[in-house]
């Protein structure tokens, strides 16, 4: 089910692999209320490895913009870290396109993203290491392709679509993990440490749970 996590690690990125080290280091930050939750996720990851290996995460929010991305990619390396087997998407309940602001938060943290298309809803390419394969991330509605339909986690990482969707369709899980939307400090001179903060709560969070599930 896991792969070597040494092997695993040394292919991501040194600024990627330095990223999640801290946050590793970072778990007595997570309030045993908060780990309630997470551990309700790895639950779920260890559950989906011990039954047939595959493991799927859909992270949902309103727009699927910032937070629900955010979650995606964090989440993809947070498994990555850890050896776990696990494929990540993202939706939103509605669609709109990848916030600049998140796509610059990630590439801070020493992802390598490109964007591809410069429509309305421009389509990115993630990379956590030159070697590992991309992660490709664009705005959808949570059900809408390339997204699961069945067989999957749902991770909402937002109040409001968490109120919006009482039952994700097709979802195997549902698991509440909302976060304070970054878009609060948008145009103020918090802005770009507002998203590294809410960068680093979720990467955080995840690598608790996907230790967790690791364990």
């Amino acid at each position: 089910m896991k792969t070597s996590v040494t092997t695993t690690r040394s292919l991501m990125y040194p600024q990627v692999q330095s990223f999640l080290d801290a946050r590793a280091g970072e778990f007595e930050k997570i309030s045993p209320e908060r780990r309630t939750q997470l551990e309700k996720l790895s639950a779920f990851v260890r559950q989906q490895h011990s039954k047939d290996g595959a493991v799927r995460l859909t992270f949902i929010c309103t727009h699927n913009s910032r937070r629900s991305h955010m979650g995606q990619i964090l989440a993809a390396a947070a498994a990555e870290y850890y050896g776990l087997r696990t494929t990540t998407y993202s939706g939103g309940t509605e669609a709109t396109a990848f916030n600049p602001r998140a796509v610059a938060s990630l590439e801070r943290a020493g992802f390598k993203i490109a964007k591809t298309t410069n429509d309305s809803n421009p389509i990115y390419h993630v990379r956590l290491g030159e070697t590992l394969p991309a992660l490709t991330c664009f705005s959808k509605k949570y059900d809408g392709a390339p997204n699961p339909t069945a067989d999957f986690g749902a991770v909402m990482v937002c109040d409001h679509a968490d109120e919006a969707c009482p039952i994700v369709a097709g979802a195997t899980a549902r698991i509440s993990l909302p976060y304070v939307d970054p878009k609060v400090s948008d145009s103020t001179p918090q802005e770009a440490a507002t998203y590294d903060e809410r960068c680093a709560e979720i990467a955080r969070e995840l690598m608790y749970a996907m230790s967790k599930a690791a364990g």
